[in-house]
Parts: C-alpha cells; sequence; structure tokens
C-alpha cells in the first residue's frame, strides 16, 4: 500500500463545511428525514438503500414511486401483507434490473423478519458478536431466505460474495450513525464496526491519498480504506464518508484542491 496521507484537521475542516442536510440533496438518504420512528424509518431506508443504483434522478423517483405504493405506515405495510398483496401493489413497478417481484419479495422477507425479531436493526444485532463481516453476512442471508430470492443477489448483495456491498453499507452508516446527516436509530452495533461505503468517489480519494491501492473498488478495497480511517477516527471511522464523497459529486466542490492540500495530485 502507498503512504496513507489522512490529514485528522482538514477532515475536521470537510466535515464542518459538508456534513449538513442542507448539502444531502439529491441523495436517497433525504427520504428518511420524513419518518421519526426507527421502526418506519429502517424499512424506508432498507427500500432507499437497495435501489440506490444508477443515475440520481431516476434513483429519486424510483423510491418516491416505491414508497407511495407502501402507504402510510412502510412498516405496517410490509408486516401486515400478504405476499399476493405485496405482489400487486408492485406490479409494474421496474427499477433499472430490478422488477417489481424481486422488490415485492424483499419487502415480504423483511416482514417476516419484523415479525421475528422485531426490527430489522435487532435482527442484525442478533449476529453482530464482534465481527461485522459475518454479521453483514447473516442479516443478509436472513433476510434473502425469507425472502426466497437467490444467491448472489443484486438488489441486496452479500459480503461473502466479495462485493463492496456499498449500498448495504450505506443503509447501516444511515441507521447506525447519528449526526446531522445520518438519522440513526439502531443499536446493537457500534458505529465503530462499521465499513465505508464504497462507490468510485470514494475509490478515486482512497487511491489518491493512499488509503488503498486496490484498482478495483471491492471488498477488500472498502476494509483497507475503513482501516485507514479507523486510524483517525477509531469510534466512527465513516464520519467523514459523506463530506468526502460531497467532494466528487457537487459542482462548487473542490476535490483537486482538497487532495493538493493533502500533499497529492488527484488521480483519473
Amino acid at each position: 500500500m502507498t503512504r496513507c496521507l489522512l490529514d485528522r484537521d482538514r477532515l475536521e475542516e470537510l466535515y464542518q463545511r459538508y456534513n449538513r442536510r442542507e448539502f444531502v440533496h439529491p441523495d436517497p438518504l433525504e427520504f428518511l428525514y420524513g419518518w421519526d420512528d426507527p421502526l418506519e424509518r429502517e424499512v424506508v431506508g432498507l427500500v432507499a438503500s437497495c435501489l440506490a443504483y444508477g443515475r440520481v434522478a431516476q434513483i429519486l423517483r424510483s423510491v418516491a414511486g416505491a414508497l407511495e405504493r407502501m402507504g402510510p405506515s412502510p412498516r405496517r405495510f410490509v408486516l401486515e401483507s400478504p405476499r399476493e398483496a405485496l405482489d400487486a401493489a408492485f406490479a409494474g413497478f421496474r427499477h433499472r434490473f430490478t422488477t417489481g417481484e424481486e422488490l415485492s419479495a424483499l419487502l415480504f422477507g423483511a416482514g417476516r423478519l419484523l415479525a421475528r425479531h422485531g426490527s430489522l436493526g435487532a435482527c442484525l444485532a442478533s449476529w453482530f458478536d464482534g465481527d461485522f463481516l459475518a454479521a453483514q453476512t447473516g442479516f443478509v442471508g436472513e433476510l434473502l431466505d425469507a425472502a426466497g430470492l437467490t444467491r448472489p443477489c443484486y438488489l441486496l448483495p452479500s459480503p461473502e460474495d466479495g462485493s463492496a456491498c456499498k449500498r448495504l453499507n450505506l443503509y447501516l452508516r444511515w441507521m447506525v450513525r447519528c449526526d446531522e446527516v445520518d438519522p440513526g436509530g439502531w443499536g446493537g452495533v457500534p458505529a465503530s464496526a462499521l465499513i465505508v461505503p464504497m462507490d468510485t468517489h470514494m475509490h478515486r480519494i482512497s487511491l489518491a491519498l493512499g488509503l488503498s491501492s486496490r484498482r478495483s473498488a471491492d471488498l477488500s478495497c472498502a476494509l483497507e480504506t475503513t482501516a485507514a480511517f479507523r486510524e483517525v477516527a477509531p469510534n466512527d471511522p465513516v464520519m467523514y464518508d459523506f463530506a468526502l464523497t460531497r467532494l466528487g459529486i457537487r459542482a462548487e466542490a473542490d476535490l483537486p484542491g482538497f487532495l493538493c492540500a493533502c500533499g497529492v495530485e488527484d488521480v483519473a
């Protein structure tokens, strides 16, 4: 691995500037802000994170359309709806590779986990014994089995397949952390266990700062990058994720300038 060039002061400055709700839109995370009850929010977050691939405008339309079909209480919808009702509600739905049938199956599985554990957060916590990858694998496996979905599943990949599980780690960041951006709501798993959601923006930053030398944004890259952030913020290694990815998303942000201030040039 190349020399790590993380600078806590510059990261803190970036966090204070960008880790604010005014910089969230357009991001599927914004859908979670409409729900004060974490038991509702975890269902909304599952839908929003699973559909968070493709062009952002399409993501927002698809998430909004899915939630509209679920009515005023997403939790009650998945907990009380029989499979036939879920299939009927999502008939004709499609988000890129994801069909209405696949999404209704996932939500049926989520309903079964809610009945079994009381919440999706409690399900994850039941798998956690200090090994977060094992907890993720157990959580995803139980949900897919309850849904009757085969593995590997694009809608909800598992780390056992070698995937970086970017959307799953986004979901877990949203639900475990709690600050102005991440609304939180889950206990049972500490923020210190979280893994950086590895997307193209974070991969570019990771390479430039020497957090990882992996040329693929895979699970190993996510783990190496998280380990580097853990040296700076051991209790909350993904706290800078949102602010850093704004550098690659927002037009007014200056990623090359940030990297230059850290002593490195950008990477293509």
